[in-house]
């Protein structure tokens, strides 16, 4: 039996791994997809304090080192569900029916960026495709961009590009935008705004692996159109992946786990971390904050069990 078993190989997780082995617990990683999360999607990182730049993939990679050498387990799997046991005992299964068991569990599943399922936008992510102006936008100063959605997450996305940007295009599929009054007329103040509506993202143009241009069809007529930019961000909502968990983790209505800053769940011994859980900001500072601080309070939980 392991003293803690997380969930997830993001950020999040793997600082939790780090911290609890340095705790001296024993632990185990499950992760089902991409050892590193999310951040191995973005060419560069530029905004993790201490580090000028590296890209997504040496981060991910250097952190994943980082655990192993101080020899935490690490299984590929998708884990299935997890139960809890009358002494406290959690089982962690997967979908192939292994089991795995531990004193305290850690859910750092974090949550996936919703694609617009448009061929070729897979192969575009990073090479013109981005998520996060936050992370991202620097890369694109002076350039043309287009921004995809029509919610706050998207106008926010376009104020923050607008300031560096060419020009910035939000392209909306519905004909109103969704987001806030406020934010929307800021950016009409703008001039470098432009605004697209009653429009779908139908393909993307590339030139030598990089994006060129979108296609976008007009819904009503169903007219075709060329808009060149050099980076799209796609602001169309987060996915979490909790539905295997509602039995041990309270979901909130999007499907994210409802914890606050402490990381702590009402089932004792369990924790989540990361962009799994309900917050308002995910980004890589704030996924190693919450997998310190939810690591830290496993193995108080933990400690506290041998008192």
């Amino acid at each position: 039996m392991y003293d803690i078993i997380i969930v997830g190989a993001g950020c999040a997780g793997l600082t939790a791994a780090l911290y609890a082995r340095r705790a001296e617990k024993s632990v185990l990683v499950i992760e089902k997809d991409t050892f590193g999360g999310q951040v191995t999607f973005s060419p560069k990182v530029e905004n993790y304090p201490g580090i000028k730049q590296m890209s997504g993939n040496e981060f991910a990679d250097m952190l994943v080192d980082q655990v192993l050498e101080q020899g935490a387990d690490i299984e590929p799997g998708t884990v299935a569900g997890i139960s809890v046991e009358a002494d406290g005992t959690k089982t962690v299964v997967t979908d192939t029916g292994d089991s795995y068991r531990a004193k305290a569990v850690i859910l750092a599943t974090g949550a996936r960026h919703r694609m617009l399922g448009v061929e070729g936008e897979a192969e575009l992510v990073g090479h013109g495709i981005s998520f996060c102006a936050v992370c991202d936008g620097a890369f694109y100063k002076g350039a043309e961009v287009a921004v995809i959605g029509g919610g706050n997450s998207a106008l926010q996305e376009a104020m923050q590009l607008s300031d560096g940007c060419k020009k910035v295009t939000l392209v909306q599929n519905l004909d109103d935008f969704t987001g806030e009054a406020r934010l929307l007329e800021a950016l009409k103040g703008r001039s470098n705004v432009e605004f697209i509506t009653g429009t779908v993202v139908s393909g993307f143009i590339s030139e030598g692996g990089e994006l060129r241009a979108l296609r976008l069809t007009k819904e009503a007529d169903k007219s075709e159109s060329i808009l060149p930019v050099t980076g799209a961000f796609v602001a169309i909502g987060l996915v979490p992946d909790n539905k295997a968990f509602e039995n041990v983790a309270p979901l909130d209505k999007w499907g994210y786990i409802s914890t606050d800053e402490s990381c702590v769940l009402p089932e004792n011994g369990l924790f989540a971390a990361g962009d799994c859980r309900s917050k308002a900001i995910r980004q890589l500072t704030t996924a190693a904050a919450d997998g310190s601080v939810a690591a830290l309070a496993a193995c108080r939980y933990i400690d506290g069990l041998a008192e």
